[in-house]
């Protein structure tokens, strides 16, 4: 596989230096991508790079992830308005664990193949490297005036609400650079690739190999990714969308991924997936012939739930979003975690019973009139019973007076009640 060719036809290429795919083509080549571990989970936002070096990898080619402990440490000005705070050394190293168990489910960090991927931490070759020598081993080869042309640099220090630049970001791209030279001395890495806002920290890079060692080192970048409507992608009205599931569960990030646009599901199924080109122009003429089926989104939606979670956890949030929009049973709904509970009814009225009422038992009437007012009066209640109208926790009520106890409870703790077809209620007992 052409790793060049492959990333044009998704749409994965924004920058690329003279020369770089003839020097793929000669041999197995190692490339990296950087990594700041602000967090101890990536989010969608990393997703990019991170599919950049598996479709390297699966090119025959090697690819290293570098966790930028060091870097992290001083923050990136590219695209930033302010500096942002400082990480310690032990909220680094917990982050670079949490990191490395996702990128394992990317990339082949155990085979004995030749190509197999290598985590690095630039923490372990900059802790014990002296200020004194770096600006004069590192420093001296990059020109202040070279630096200050930077775009990420520029556009900090003309904008009106920034408060400039500290020396601290300042000397990033030096760090940066610096990480690069040592990866091409001691790992044989060729090329760097990130996104496109990376591009003056890349090549300043590789302006140092060119420099110190007389060497040839390049650079690739992906374009910045964006919603159709101009948004930023992988922010929602909760935030990040994460790849651990104690910040977005599973049933949430399927979520994600089934409700983009038409014109982004085209896009995203590229990037975010290996599928070969063949079966996505497939799936692109399916949408065209029957937008309303949504093809791209559920195939996007299933390929990078299973990616980065489990088939389980996809086929979980898929019984889990018929729950509200589908015809499922009440076996499904108690197969259903809490937290996935929760969220698939984050949106409906939720009311507080009493617990220690339901031992013996409530009228159905009762409780949901005067102990949550699900309706506003018992005539009411009663008529929609007898039309069918009424289920608790996917079942037909059959009759208003009916008795519920703690017997009904799911997880010990929730009741759903179903008023028609589409009107929902949580009830959480307390």
């Amino acid at each position: 596989m052409n790793f060049v060719e492959e990333l044009k036809w998704r749409g994965m290429i924004h920058d690329m230096m003279p020369g770089t795919e003839e020097v793929l083509q000669k041999r197995m080549t190692s490339a990296y991508v950087g990594i700041d571990p602000t967090a101890d989970s990536l989010h969608i936002g990393h997703l990019v790079g991170v599919m950049m070096l598996k479709h390297f990898q699966r090119a025959g080619h090697r690819p290293i992830a570098l966790v930028g402990g060091a870097t992290g440490m001083i923050g990136d000005p590219s695209m930033k308005s302010q500096e942002r705070n400082l990480l310690d050394e032990n909220t680094l190293r917990k982050n670079q664990e949490g990191i490395k168990v996702q990128l394992a489910k990317f990339l082949d960090f155990d085979s004995d193949q030749p190509n197999k991927a290598i985590l690095v931490n630039n923490y372990d070759w900059t802790k014990d490297y002296s200020f004194l020598h770096f600006i004069r081993d590192i420093g001296k080869y990059i020109t202040v005036n070279y630096m200050m042309s930077k775009d990420s640099v520029k556009k900090r220090l003309s904008s009106e609400s920034s408060e400039g630049m500290s020396f601290t970001e300042f000397s990033y791209q030096l760090l940066q650079g610096y990480d690069y030279l040592f990866l091409y001395e001691n790992y044989d890495c060729r090329l760097q690739m990130g996104g496109s806002d990376q591009w003056g920290n890349i090549t300043t890079g590789t302006e140092l190999i060119r420099k110190k060692l007389n060497g040839e080192a390049f650079a690739l970048t992906c374009p910045l990714i964006t919603k159709a409507d101009g948004g930023k992608f992988g922010k929602t009205e909760s935030g990040n969308v994460w790849l651990d599931r104690r910040y977005t569960s599973p049933y949430k990030f399927y979520q994600f991924w089934l409700n983009v646009r038409d014109l982004d599901a085209e896009k995203y199924i590229k990037i975010f997936t290996a599928l070969d080109k063949d079966e996505i122009d497939g799936l692109i003429a399916e949408q065209q012939a029957a937008p309303h089926l949504r093809p791209l989104q559920k195939r996007l939606a299933k390929e990078v739930t299973v990616m980065v979670h489990s088939l389980e956890d996809y086929e979980t949030a898929v019984e889990a979003s018929n729950i509200l929009f589908g015809n499922s049973t009440s076996e499904t709904l108690k197969k259903l975690d809490e937290a996935t509970l929760l969220d698939v009814f984050s949106g409906v009225e939720q009311y507080e019973i009493v617990q220690s009422e339901l031992a013996e038992g409530i009228k159905a009437v009762d409780l949901l009139v005067e102990k949550a007012p699900v309706f506003p009066s018992k005539s009411e209640m009663r008529k929609l019973v007898q039309s069918g109208g009424v289920s608790i926790n996917k079942e037909k009520l059959t009759a208003p007076d009916a008795l519920i106890d703690s017997n009904y409870l799911l997880g010990g703790k929730y009741l759903l009640v179903q008023k028609g077809k589409k009107n929902y209620f949580l009830l959480i007992a307390k």
